[in-house]
C-alpha cells in the first residue's frame, strides 16, 4: 500500500513537472530579449486575438467585459473625456485598473494600453499644471527646458494611471490661420527639431550605442510617446485643417520631415499619421509614405496610429465606404486604428478582408508585432496595473515652478515705448494705481486654450487650478498699489480715476482643430475696443494672448508696450515676473508675425518677406535690481 502511495506522488510529481514545463511561455520572461518575446507570444495568438490588438476605443465605451470579449488593444481618452468632471488621480487609477484586468483575464493575458492628448501637461486632468502650448515653447528657444517639461508631462501622467501620450506634435505650421498653429513649435524645421528633446523628456534617454528606430521607455515614470502628424500637417494650403499639403519631395523632407528623423533616433515608441494628403493622396492611406519611408527607410520599429476616425475620412463623405477605408489604411501601414466607437464594424470588416486575402496575414502580423514591441519595452507586462504611488506629481509646486519659468520664458516684447529711449517696461511695483483691464485678465480657460479639461478648452475659473494674470498682478506688487480690475472700462472710466498706467490682457478665444481655422486672423471683440479705449488715454501695455500672430494694425500705433504671451497655461505668476522686472524678456518669435493676411503664407527665407516683425524679433530687458 506505501509503495502504491510512492509511486502515485512520484508519478504525480512527474506529471506536474510536465505540466510546468509545458506552461513556461518566453513572452512572460522578462529575461528573454524583447524580439524573442514578441516572437513567441505572436506565434501563440489567434487572427481574432491580433485584430482585437490593433483596436483603439473610447473609454465611454470601454468596459472590462469589452476589453475581454474583444481583446481590444488600447483605450484612450479623446479631449475633455474623464471618468467625472474634477475626477480625482484615484478615479482615473481605478477606471483604467478596471478596463485593464479585463485585458488580464484574456487568454494571453495582453495588456491594453491607455492613451491620452498630454499635449501641455496633462492636460485633460483636473488640478493638472498646464504648461504653456508649444508656441510659447519654441519663443523659448530652451530645448533643455522643453525636456524637463516632457519629463513633468510623464510623471503627471502616470500620476493618474496613464503611461501613453499623444504628444509631441512635431508639425511646422507654415501658415498662421491653421486652427492648430499653436501646437507647432515654430514655422522653422529647425527650431522643431530642436524641441524634439521632449521626447527623451518624456520617454527617458535611450541608452548609449541602441539600434536606431527601436521604442524605448525607461520605467514607470515616463510614458510612451507619439510623434504626430505624419506628415505636412502644417503645410496644407490656406492652413486649412485636414487639407492638401501641395509640395514637392525635396520641400517635404527638408520642412516637414526632419522631426521625424530625430524623434526616431530618441527611441519615440509611435508615430500619428495625419488627416491631411500629401499632393492629394491621403496620409491614411499613403503606403509609399507609411510603409515605405517612415517604416522601411527610417527604419522605425514602433507602431503606427491613425488618428481619431481618421480611417473613415480617407473617404469623402467619412464613412462612405468602410471596407475600403479599412483595406487602404491597414494596407498603407497603420497598425493601430483609433476607431473609437465603432469598434465591432472595424473588427469584422478587418477580419473579412484578412479571410478573403484582400489583406495578407503578414501585414496583420507587423502591425501586431509593433504593438507588443511598445507594450514590451514599456514593462507594460510586468507592471500592468497603475498604483497611487505618484499622485501628489499631479499638480505638484515643482511642477507649477517649472511652468512659471516656462512662461517667463516665452514672452516676446515686441514694442517697449515710442522711442528707445523712452522704454515703458519693466513697470514698477510701487505706484499709486494701475487699471487691469481685458476679458482675458481673470479667466484661467483663455489664458490657457483649447486642449484643457474640455477639448474646445473653457472660459472662467472654475474648472481647473492656476493663478490668473490679474492674481499674479495683485501679488507681485507693493503692497501701497492699488490695483484696479475692469474688464471692459469705457473711455470715460479710464479718463477719470488717475491711474498711472494700465495693463490690457485680450486675445483669442480658446479653440481646437478646424474650429481654430481663420481666414481673417482678428482679435475677436471686445478686445480691440478695450484696447483703444484704454490705451487712448493711458500709457498701457497690452498682453496679447493668442495661439499666432493676430492682426494688430492699426492699433499698435496707440500702445505703448506690447508683449505677444502665446496660450501661457495655468502659471499667470510667469508673466508678472518680467512685467515687474524680476526677470527680463527674453522670448523671440517663433514664427513670422505678418503685416496683413493678404501676405501669407509667408515665412522666413520667402522671396516677398517682409513682415511686421521678423522671425526671431523680441526686444530684451534688464531685471530691476532689489535695494
Amino acid at each position: 500500500m506505501a509503495r502504491t502511495r510512492i509511486t502515485i506522488f512520484f508519478m504525480g510529481l512527474v506529471l506536474w513537472c510536465c505540466l510546468t514545463k509545458a506552461e513556461y511561455m518566453k513572452y512572460k520572461d522578462p529575461k528573454q530579449a524583447v524580439h524573442v518575446r514578441t516572437r513567441d507570444l505572436l506565434d501563440r495568438m489567434t487572427l481574432e486575438e491580433k485584430i482585437g490588438q490593433m483596436v483603439q476605443i473610447e473609454r465611454s465605451v470601454a468596459s472590462a467585459d469589452v476589453m475581454n470579449k474583444y481583446f481590444i488593444g488600447s483605450v484612450l481618452s479623446g479631449g475633455g473625456s474623464a471618468p467625472s468632471p474634477q475626477a480625482s488621480p484615484e478615479a482615473w487609477i481605478n477606471m483604467i485598473n478596471d478596463f485593464q484586468k479585463g485585458s488580464l483575464a484574456t487568454r494571453m493575458q495582453i495588456p491594453m494600453i491607455y492613451g491620452i492628448d498630454a499635449v501641455h501637461g496633462n492636460n485633460n486632468v483636473y488640478k493638472a499644471t498646464i504648461f504653456p502650448h508649444n508656441i510659447g515653447l519654441g519663443a523659448t528657444r530652451d530645448p533643455k527646458l522643453v525636456k524637463k517639461i516632457g519629463a513633468a508631462t510623464a510623471l503627471e501622467s502616470r500620476a493618474t494611471g496613464i503611461p501613453y501620450v499623444f504628444a509631441p506634435c512635431i508639425a511646422v505650421c507654415r501658415d498662421p490661420r491653421w486652427g492648430r498653429c499653436y501646437e507647432s513649435y515654430s514655422e522653422d524645421p529647425h527650431l522643431v527639431d530642436a524641441m524634439t528633446e521632449i521626447v527623451p523628456g518624456l520617454q527617458g534617454d535611450i541608452p548609449a550605442k541602441s539600434s536606431k528606430g527601436i521604442p524605448f521607455v525607461a520605467g514607470n515614470k515616463n510614458v510612451a510617446a507619439c510623434a504626430k502628424h505624419y506628415v505636412g500637417d502644417g503645410g496644407t494650403t490656406k492652413g486649412i485643417n485636414e487639407n492638401n499639403t501641395v509640395i514637392n519631395w525635396h520641400d517635404l523632407l527638408s520642412i516637414h520631415m526632419p522631426g521625424y528623423y530625430t524623434s526616431i533616433i530618441k527611441g519615440v515608441s509611435t508615430v500619428m499619421v495625419s488627416y491631411s494628403s500629401w499632393n492629394g493622396v491621403k496620409m491614411h492611406a499613403n503606403r509609399d509614405l507609411v510603409t515605405g519611408f517612415l517604416k522601411n527607410k527610417l527604419r522605425f520599429r514602433g507602431f503606427v496610429i491613425s488618428d481619431w476616425e481618421g480611417i473613415d475620412r480617407i473617404t469623402y463623405p467619412p464613412h462612405a465606404n468602410y471596407t475600403y477605408s479599412i483595406q487602404a489604411a491597414i494596407g498603407s501601414g497603420i497598425d493601430m486604428v483609433m476607431v473609437p466607437y465603432n469598434y465591432s464594424s472595424f473588427i469584422h470588416g478587418l477580419t473579412f478582408l484578412v479571410k478573403s486575402n484582400f489583406i495578407p496575414m503578414s501585414r496583420i502580423d507587423d502591425a501586431v508585432k509593433r504593438i507588443l514591441r511598445v507594450k514590451f519595452a514599456m514593462g507594460l507586462f510586468e507592471n500592468p496595473l497603475a498604483d497611487n504611488s505618484l499622485v501628489d506629481q499631479l499638480g505638484s509646486q515643482e511642477h507649477r515652478e517649472l511652468a512659471r519659468e516656462a512662461v517667463r520664458k516665452s514672452l516676446v516684447l515686441l514694442k517697449n515705448g515710442h522711442s528707445a529711449d523712452q522704454p515703458l517696461l519693466p513697470l514698477p511695483k510701487k505706484t499709486s494705481k494701475i487699471l487691469v483691464a481685458g476679458s482675458h485678465a481673470d479667466n484661467l480657460g483663455y489664458q490657457c486654450g483649447g486642449w484643457t479639461i474640455e477639448w474646445q478648452g473653457f472660459s472662467g475659473n472654475d474648472l481647473t487650478n492656476g493663478t490668473t494674470v490679474l492674481k499674479a498682478i495683485k501679488n507681485t506688487v507693493d503692497s501701497s498699489t492699488n490695483v484696479v480690475y475692469e474688464e471692459n472700462p469705457d473711455p470715460k472710466f479710464v479718463k477719470s480715476n488717475n491711474f498711472s498706467c494700465a495693463i490690457v490682457v485680450v486675445g483669442e478665444h480658446p479653440y481646437v482643430e478646424t474650429k481654430g481655422d481663420s481666414m481673417n486672423l482678428t482679435i475677436p471683440e471686445p478686445g480691440p475696443t478695450t484696447i483703444r479705449n484704454v490705451c487712448g488715454a493711458l500709457k498701457c501695455v497690452v498682453i496679447l494672448m493668442s495661439g499666432r500672430p493676430v492682426v494688430i494694425e492699426p492699433d499698435i500705433d496707440s500702445v505703448d508696450a506690447l508683449v505677444a504671451a502665446w496660450l501661457p497655461g495655468s502659471e499667470g505668476h510667469g508673466v508678472a515676473d518680467v512685467l515687474f522686472g524680476d526677470y527680463g524678456f527674453s522670448g523671440k518669435l517663433p514664427r513670422t508675425w505678418f503685416k496683413t493676411v493678404d501676405q501669407l503664407p509667408m515665412n522666413v527665407g520667402d522671396p516677398h518677406y517682409d513682415p511686421l516683425f521678423p522671425f526671431g524679433f523680441g526686444l530684451t530687458t534688464e531685471p530691476t535690481k532689489a535695494y
